[in-house]
């Protein structure tokens, strides 16, 4: 796979940051909505168009040399505004990471289970993957009942069959905050990203408008970090005057690497004067911190300009009218670090960086 546009016209990354990212040739969208693609809904009971509208926030994992994208799909139903729709997880396999075929009916959904309350109506929503040392796979992502988001695990052996686990924080405080984007620490292992024990336990990056920490011991159940009185501990807040001045927002899985944990986030560029002048109101671009790799609390470096931001006409508009590159998918592939991407809450992209 060639690739000659830069994914950012910025600064030079840190030496410590994965990178640098370049778009395709002639990059397109990877994944587009599909209208004809109709799945029976158990929610509904009749047949829906489960991805007519919008088709993004994708995560990645690479299984037997094939690229495996787990994506967010919106039907047309409900109220024509961003949260008003269902979403669905539908899956796609690629050997070149580029061209996918898609199933056709998704793998991840709003049914008639346990998880109802959390899941029904607005479904299952911006998905993360992780791999176990054994092949397995687990996934966060958000159930939103148009009430309240939360953070959720579900486990699958083939990434066609998912065991639903419910709240990442059942058991704590924790569950019934608003709660989302939950990228486990990975390491490097042959070639591929294996979830990491640090000093026994797995550590995962979570929040929407500021970045905090959970542990767990077997990757189902999370215990969020805080302070004596219940008082979650921040590692990322908003940046005025950055282009994550409106918020922070963790991307996909983070990265065990020699320098410490890379963990790729979500800023959201601020609306009034908070804002970076150089960033186009309101727009989702992405960047990279770094933290100790012992301790995964203790943050160590931040990238002040984004190393990818919409640029191209498909990023730039659709849905979510500022524009997002929203950064989820993560995978190493044929010694190349591939990185899928949500386009404005409407299209999958991709950028590439040699490893």
């Amino acid at each position: 796979m060639t690739s000659i546009t830069p994914a950012c016209a910025s600064n030079p990354l840190p030496a410590w940051a994965i990178g640098p990212f370049r778009r395709p040739v002639d990059a397109q969208p990877v994944i587009t909505p599909d209208p004809a693609a109709q799945f029976h809904c158990p929610m509904r009971g009749r047949d829906i168009r489960w991805e007519a509208l919008h088709t993004f926030n994708p995560a990645a994992v690479v299984r037997d040399g094939v690229i495996h994208l787990l994506y967010r799909a919106e039907d047309d139903t409900g109220a024509m505004k961003i949260g008003m729709h269902t979403s669905r997880l539908g899956l796609a396999t690629s050997a070149d990471g580029l061209s996918f075929k898609r199933r056709p009916s998704p793998v991840l959904f709003p049914a008639a289970d346990d998880q109802r309350a959390n899941e029904w109506d607005g479904g299952c929503e911006d998905p993360r993957l992780a791999e176990t040392e054994d092949g397995n796979f687990v996934l966060t992502y958000t159930q939103w009942n148009r009430r309240v988001p939360r953070l959720a695990v579900a486990t699958s052996r083939d990434l066609i069959t998912w065991v639903k686990h419910g709240p990442a924080f059942a058991g704590t405080a924790y569950v019934d905050i608003a709660s989302k984007s939950g990228a486990i620490v990975h390491r490097i292992a042959g070639g591929r990203l294996v979830a990491a024990r640090i000093d026994g336990r797995y550590w995962m990056y979570w929040g929407e408008g500021t970045v905090f920490a959970a542990h767990s011991t077997d990757l189902l159940r999370w215990i969020p970090v805080a302070d004596v009185a219940g008082v979650l501990t921040p590692l990322l807040p908003p940046r005025p005057g950055h282009f994550d001045s409106g918020l922070a927002e963790g991307g996909p899985q983070a990265v065990l690497t020699d320098a410490g944990i890379v963990l790729l986030y979500n800023g959201k560029n601020a609306i009034g004067d908070d804002r970076d002048p150089q960033v186009a109101a309101g727009t989702y671009a992405g960047g990279q911190a770094l933290f100790a790799a012992h301790d995964p609390l203790r943050l160590l470096a931040r990238m002040d300009q984004p190393f990818v931001r919409p640029e191209r006409a498909w990023e730039a508009s659709g849905q979510y009218a500022a524009g997002t590159t929203f950064i989820e998918g993560l995978v190493l592939h044929n010694g190349k670090w591939l990185l899928y991407y949500g386009c404005a809450d409407s299209f999958v992209g991709v950028v590439v960086a040699e490893r």
